[in-house]
């Protein structure tokens, strides 16, 4: 557990010292708050935040991988990795320092959009429970989405390149799934269904605790996580 700790504050301070970090933060808030205002807070509408939770849960496809891309990717062609998997730490270790930093840059992230739920709040009568379950779905979201970009960063040494499978990956997932499902019978449109994590998030921006997708979600990120690692232990033996 101490390796873990480690590597996390190992990342995150990495996270927080990239460029990049700050340029995907502020275009994801600065998006937020446009659709917050554009479709959340005019008047004469339902006071819901549903609109902006299913607007930021899709900015997470390409916003998610940017900020992931370098996690592996740049230890890779820097030759980091090399020195990272001689220290006495296994690749587990190596992967979840790595999602936890991550997550806790997501984290502060999302707390600074609850500016937008005050507001709301403020102005207008409406459960807070509603909108704590929406922030609870993107969380898990981003948990899946942070293990599906790490995922992406263990195949190349190429920043850019991890940023492009990772956001072809979770777009795969939600936008082509959603897609498919419209084109194809039941069978097929319940199999989509299943494999779309955009839709499972469906409920928590209703407001509503779904826990066959809390178990979905978060299934998604183990997978993930577990494919990542075996990646890092095929590297060991090149």
């Amino acid at each position: 557990m101490g390796n873990v700790v480690t590597l996390t504050r190992r990342e995150l301070q990495a996270t927080f010292f990239s460029p990049i970090a700050y340029v995907v933060g502020a275009g994801y808030l600065l998006l937020s708050g446009y659709f917050f205002l554009h479709d959340v807070l005019v008047p004469g509408n339902e006071a819901s935040m549903r609109p902006l939770f299913d607007n930021m849960a899709r900015l997470l496809v390409f916003a998610i991988p940017l900020l992931t891309m370098r996690s592996l990717s740049e230890e890779l062609s820097t030759g980091t990795m090399e020195t990272l998997m001689t220290a006495p730490v296994t690749d587990a270790q190596v992967i979840l320092g790595k999602f936890a930093g991550i997550m806790i840059f997501y984290v502060v992230l999302l707390v600074t959009t609850l500016v937008h739920a005050g507001l709301l709040l403020h102005y207008a009568e409406m459960p807070w429970q509603a909108v704590a379950m929406g922030y609870v779905g993107l969380l898990l979201l981003g948990a899946a989405f942070t293990a599906v970009g790490l995922f992406a960063s263990t195949l190349t040494r190429y920043q850019i390149l991890a940023a492009l499978i990772g956001a072809g990956l979770l777009s795969a997932l939600t936008f082509m799934m959603d897609y498919l499902g419209e084109v194809g019978g039941d069978a097929w449109r319940a199999i989509t269904s299943g494999m779309n994590l955009l839709g499972h998030f469906d409920d928590f921006s209703k407001g509503i605790f779904d826990t066959r997708a809390l178990v979905i979600l978060l299934s998604a990120a183990v997978f993930f996580l577990f494919l990542a690692v075996k990646v890092l232990e095929s590297r060991r033996w090149r």
